[in-house]
């Protein structure tokens, strides 16, 4: 079969999500500290590597063709991909994993600080085979929530054009998991070092990830009616959650802010992701006001109820992907004329069907998450110690620093990369011996009992 123009679009717009993760990498690197900031990158990368390898050998078998009490494939069906002989298999393979790989890698920014890097490497390739197969089974595979699956013909079909409850949903549920399991990291709610380092990467990631999130939509378009709306409420529903994030930060903080418009940003794009082909651009623009306004509100509440979702996952991921898949109940528009939301006349049998598969993607993903983490939390721990926290966990896991004279992210002292390892000052270790340590106590500031400047860890 020749390669058509369809064929061409599916391989293009799986390279935009792919970029999508090192997009992601920048958007979260930005937002941490600048003694993590390597190692927050490193973590959606290592994203890329784990899941790309189980995805060829039994991921993309487990996420489709025959199910076990549909629930999730077999993942001996097509292991390393043998026997996919159909002329597009291997493409929408590739665009499937492409999926897998930014949902994992979304989770990563609630734990920023404090992980270990192992632990995460061994968490990646257990929770995409556990949780993230099944749910995409589930929703896209022919699983409960299609239409020839139980809860779909009992309550309908469940609207997920590009992964509301699998992506989302999905990976904020298992951020928040993560979070209570692993615990807050030293200071939080108190040191005022816990904040962006770099809001240029901070926007330059969420460029990225506005660019290729054309593709994580579009890229499954049958039509090109389907494929203009698509395209039109990827770019309205990101537009509009912007303006709603900055709105609601100036009424309640008195001023806008750059990490705001990129958030905001993320936030409509979230929203959007389930109801891209299924709204009107309206539709799309009113998603996105209501989501960037109720994302800006529920990052606070991490400080009012005590969890350190560091970088926001659950704000955004969690909020806004409950928010998109549940306003299709509202909003969908009828298809040829039939069925639609609560507002096109449907009645609410779209409501019970989206509201089913985000109670049920809630639940599934909490349990199996709590199950999987807690067991890496008890055997090989997934937390670094305080002192390498302190130090930073660039320096104390990959020996590297993201910047050669940055050590905190806000100014501070040159302190060299010799120095802040040993404690000693290069050509001064014979002269002053164990003179310098690491006070965890006084929250990551380096002492010298020789006098020597204090340094913001």
């Amino acid at each position: 079969m020749e390669l058509t123009a369809g064929h061409v679009w599916l391989m293009v717009a799986a390279a935009l999500v792919l970029f999508m993760t090192p997009g992601l990498a920048f958007f979260y690197g930005g937002m941490t500290r600048a003694k993590a900031a390597l190692n927050m990158m490193m973590m959606s990368f290592i994203s890329i590597g784990m899941v790309g390898v189980v995805w060829v050998l039994w991921g993309a078998s487990m996420s489709s063709g025959e199910g076990f009490m549909q629930m999730v494939g077999n993942p001996f069906a097509t292991f390393g991909l043998e026997g996919i002989d159909t002329p597009d298999g291997l493409i929408k393979v590739g665009y499937a994993a492409t999926f897998a790989i930014i949902t994992v890698a979304l989770i990563s920014g609630a734990i920023a600080d404090r992980a270990k890097f192992g632990a995460w490497s061994v968490f990646v390739p257990v929770w995409v085979t556990l949780v993230y197969c099944p749910l995409a089974y589930m929703v896209w595979g022919g699983g409960l929530f299609g239409p020839e699956g139980a809860i779909g013909q009992a309550l309908g079909p469940a609207i997920d054009f590009a992964g509301g409850t699998v992506v989302h949903i999905n990976a904020g549920v298992a951020a928040l998991i993560l979070v209570l399991i692993i615990g807050n990291r030293k200071g939080f709610g108190k040191d005022p070092n816990h904040r962006p380092h770099n809001i240029p990467f901070v926007m330059l990631g969420a460029a990225i990830l506005w660019f290729g999130w054309f593709g994580f939509n579009g890229g499954a378009a049958t039509t090109a009616e389907q494929g203009g709306l698509i395209w039109v409420n990827t770019l309205a529903a990101p537009a509009a959650a912007m303006l709603g994030w900055l709105i609601t930060e100036r009424i309640r903080d008195g001023h806008p802010t750059s990490l705001g418009a990129a958030s905001g940003v993320v936030a409509g794009l979230v929203a959007i992701t389930p109801a891209c082909a299924n709204v009107s651009p309206i539709g799309a623009l009113g998603l996105g006001l209501v989501a960037g306004a109720a994302s800006a509100l529920a990052v606070g509440l991490k400080f009012r109820w005590g969890f350190d979702d560091s970088l926001d996952v659950v704000g955004v991921h969690l909020v806004s992907g409950i928010i998109g898949t549940v306003a299709l109940g509202f909003i969908a528009l009828p298809v040829e004329g039939v069925g639609g939301g609560l507002f096109y006349g449907g009645g609410l049998t779209q409501m019970w069907a989206q509201l089913a598969a985000a109670g049920i993607a809630i639940a599934y993903s909490a349990i199996l998450t709590a199950i999987i983490a807690y067991a890496i939390h008890k055997t090989m721990g997934f937390r670094v110690s305080q002192e390498q926290e302190v130090v930073g966990v660039d320096l104390s896991l990959h020996a590297e620093t993201a910047y050669e004279f940055g050590v905190g992210g806000h100014g501070g002292s040159f302190t060299p990369l010799h120095e802040l390892i040993t404690g000693k000052a290069q050509g001064e270790a014979a002269a002053t011996p164990a003179a310098e340590t690491v006070d965890v106590s006084s929250n990551g500031k380096k002492t010298a009992a020789a006098g020597k400047e204090s340094v913001e860890a």
